[in-house]
């Protein structure tokens, strides 16, 4: 796995601290409250897992599954709900949680989707956050790192269901996908 990769662009040491960083900034953030985190399925569970340990705050956490992508490098751009979340969220501060922001339209429809379940609030935090791949206006709230428009892989991140379990983000060579 390890040479089907371009180049390495986190190692684990600089995903932990950030990771650390973005569990205290919640923390602050809300402070005497409680919020419910959802993770999106496959992509975020390795971040995920990381960050709720980082929280310092009573957190509740659910998962759901949507995606718009299937077996590509591109977004279909038709987002699919594979798995909803089983947690009553209405007046709950909510955090939903990804691996990555790209073309943003799945984002886009779970924190819509979240709103009109009447949460008290709705954030989004995504370990990347690829700019130059946006389809729409979304901003994340929370943020690891900005990766370059590349395809990324690593920490959760695949191509094919392959490369999750790598402890660190890296750039896929063009020529496994092309």
């Amino acid at each position: 796995m390890h040479s089907d990769l371009e180049k390495i662009l986190f190692t684990p040491e600089q995903i932990q601290a950030r990771v650390h960083e973005l569990g205290e900034k919640i923390s602050a953030d809300y402070a005497g409250k409680e919020i419910v985190t959802v993770g999106i399925l496959k992509g975020a569970i390795v971040f995920f897992a990381d960050l709720i340990r980082e929280i310092k705050i009573p957190v509740k956490f659910d998962f759901m599954a949507a995606s718009s992508y299937g077996i590509t490098t591109k977004t279909s751009g038709t987002v699919r709900i594979l798995k909803d979340i089983d947690t009553d969220i209405e007046n709950k501060h909510v955090i939903i949680v990804e691996d990555i922001i790209d073309s943003g339209l799945t984002l886009k429809y779970l924190k819509n989707n979240f709103e009109h379940r009447k949460a008290a609030s709705v954030k989004l935090c995504a370990m990347l956050n690829k700019p130059e791949g946006r389809r729409t206006d979304l901003t994340g709230d929370y943020i690891g790192f900005d990766v370059p428009d590349e395809f990324i892989v690593g920490y959760g991140l695949d191509y094919a269901s392959r490369y999750r379990n790598l402890p660190y983000i890296g750039v896929l060579k063009k020529s496994v996908y092309a």
